[in-house]
């Protein structure tokens, strides 16, 4: 009987692995369509005899692309974007959670505090009151128009509370003694431990601002001020091949191979990034996720 059960155990076992093998390989795919195209002839692409590998193979689309002045310039912004909007993020995060995942006897207006954070998960203003106060405030056509309107995020600032409520207490009393402040205890005690809930809180952000694209299409006048993303999307609809240099480049590069090579690249960042912090991202979810 033992026996049986822990050969069923095996093959659920099995089953289990095969199907997350499967789903992955699913998810995969389109990226590797989207290269395999991008990698691929124009005249081959466009009859649709490309699948998961190149037909024709050749670099042009991606020669193309860097010495397109606008894709370099939108993929600077983007990543100028990332650095700043994750570093403000995650300290805006800190620095809300901390005293929100204090006890209402030490923190009186707690729950005013954490009821009023709520409430703008439930109900925003809308676009036309956003927009209105990031024009009062003069931040159109500015790097700043795309960091500060989402630098505070209550969804994240939820698991790093509920994170931070979860270490031992005995840590914070000890460092009261010794004559801590609240700045010490958090910075020399809380952080260094809460790297896996800051590691998935960074990684929220770092994919959140890459991948928008609408507010910089509603907050940039100029196109030299887009976003990677905000570019993509203009490009996507409104392709424009007029930087063809030659008839033999003509000849190798579509509106289509240029798209796909440029979605391409401006997935390729988050790829890369992805996998150093996915060690982190399923602790940090579970830590931060429930009040132990």
């Amino acid at each position: 009987m033992v026996k049986s059960k822990n050969v069923w155990a095996r093959v659920v076992y099995v089953a289990i692995h095969l199907f997350l093998i499967m789903l992955g390989v699913l998810c995969l795919l389109p990226f590797v369509h989207v290269l395999a195209f991008s990698l691929s002839n124009p005249g081959k692409a466009g009859a649709g005899l490309v699948t998961l590998w190149p037909v024709g193979f050749n670099l042009d689309a991606y020669t193309y692309i860097l010495r397109e002045p606008k894709f370099i310039t939108a993929l600077w912004i983007s990543v100028q974007r990332v650095v700043l909007g994750t570093s403000i993020g995650l300290l805006f995060t800190v620095i809300t959670a901390y005293p929100l995942s204090k006890e209402s006897q030490k923190f009186r207006m707690r729950t005013f505090y954490v009821w009023f954070l709520v409430v703008t998960m439930l109900f925003s203003g809308g676009l036309i009151p956003t927009f209105i106060v990031v024009k009062s405030y003069g931040l159109i056509d500015s790097l700043w128009a795309l960091v500060l309107p989402s630098a505070v995020n209550v969804f994240l600032i939820t698991l790093m509370l509920n994170f931070f409520r979860n270490l031992p207490k005995e840590l914070e009393e000890s460092a009261f003694v010794d004559g801590a402040g609240h700045w010490v205890i958090l910075f020399r005690i809380y952080l260094p431990l809460s790297m896996p809930s800051l590691a998935t809180i960074a990684l929220f952000t770092m994919v959140n601002h890459w991948n928008a694209w609408f507010d910089g299409l509603i907050y940039m006048n100029k196109t030299d001020h887009y976003p990677l993303q905000t570019y993509l999307q203009s490009i996507v609809t409104k392709p424009d091949m007029s930087r063809v240099a030659n008839l033999n480049e003509l000849l190798n590069v579509s509106s289509r191979t240029v798209k796909t090579a440029q979605l391409f690249l401006g997935m390729l960042p988050i790829i890369i990034v992805y996998p150093f912090l996915q060690r982190f991202f399923v602790k940090g979810i579970v830590l931060g996720s429930v009040k132990g």
